[in-house]
């Protein structure tokens, strides 16, 4: 299948989802030159991008119809499957040469089928999960793991560059899928240890403030404590990636260990924490919203 390279100004870009994340890196593509048609459920979402010039179109099926290289950043499988395979989804309005981009965190088995089912219709498909979360989005500094062929990764690469920092290929389709799930198991049990230790530290009667100083850049530094740690510091549990979304990336990743007969107990461990977090409704707040339940638990009270 021949795909020509992303070119600005040439290039039309379609972009399904218009969240937390997604608004920053469809603008960060329209400010290097891409046009784009847009689509969210909630159309004010797409507000800004809208005012930067970008079409907004009714279904990911008609944004398919209007572009060259397809983008989505949504919520769960669910959501995938709808925008992409669904009647009105982007593959029914996919012509042959076009590229489909699932950019949202989702199941390597459904990133396959998407796979299979555009190259039936002569249609490229990658998977292409982020890292980074809104911080990362904002300032296109994103990791971007790809899943699919090397040629149409190659001619996609200068649109994900708008994007992100660190841009790899990781092997066929679904391998951007597991790639995220390995970043996912990595981050789960850091946050826990992340919002433990503050805890911790507040139950002590120390500074936080001045404990931050010293532990940000020894052996426990991360990126977590950089980009989470003041957010908690400041009580600030807004959402930079949701606890719900979270929660979803776990399950996928303990379904895949399953099925890979592995053990993971930690991750297991980090789901249960964070559905705690949830039954305190606190789902729709961000990842640093755990130290929350471990406050409840805890019987601290702030």
């Amino acid at each position: 299948m021949q795909i020509s390279t992303a070119t600005p100004g040439k290039t039309r870009i379609g972009w399904i989802g218009t969240g937390v994340m997604g608004r920053w890196m469809c603008e960060h593509a329209i400010k290097k030159g891409y046009s784009a048609t847009v689509y969210n459920r909630s159309r004010d979402k797409a507000q800004p991008l809208i005012d930067q010039g970008a079409k907004f179109a009714d279904t990911p099926k008609a944004v398919a119809e209007a572009s060259d290289v397809v983008f989505a950043i949504v919520g769960f499988p669910k959501d995938v499957r709808e925008v992409f395979l669904g009647e009105d989804g982007a593959l029914a309005g996919a012509k042959a040469g076009t590229v489909l981009v699932d950019m949202t965190t989702s199941e390597p088995s459904l990133a396959v089928e998407i796979s299979e089912a555009a190259t039936a219709k002569g249609v490229a498909a990658l998977d292409a999960p982020v890292s980074g979360g809104d911080v990362g989005a904002k300032n296109a500094a994103l990791s971007i793991m790809i899943g699919g062929d090397k040629a149409v990764v190659a001619a996609v690469t200068p649109i994900f560059e708008a994007m992100g920092k660190t841009i790899v290929h990781q092997g066929g389709p679904g391998a951007g899928q597991h790639t995220k799930m390995v970043n996912q198991i990595l981050i789960s049990s850091n946050m826990v240890a992340l919002c433990e230790g503050l805890l911790y530290g507040y139950k002590a009667g120390l500074d936080l403030e001045t404990v931050f100083k010293s532990v940000s850049v020894g052996a426990a530094g991360s990126k977590a404590l950089e980009v989470l740690g003041p957010r908690i510091l400041a009580r600030n549990f807004e959402p930079g990636f949701y606890v719900e979304h979270f929660i979803k990336d776990m399950g996928i990743a303990l379904k895949e260990a399953e099925r890979m007969n592995l053990s993971l107990p930690g991750l297991g461990l980090a789901k249960q924490l964070y559905e705690s977090v949830r039954a305190l409704g606190y789902g729709r707040k961000g990842t640093q919203a755990l130290l929350l339940a471990l406050e409840t638990i805890s019987g601290v009270k702030r």
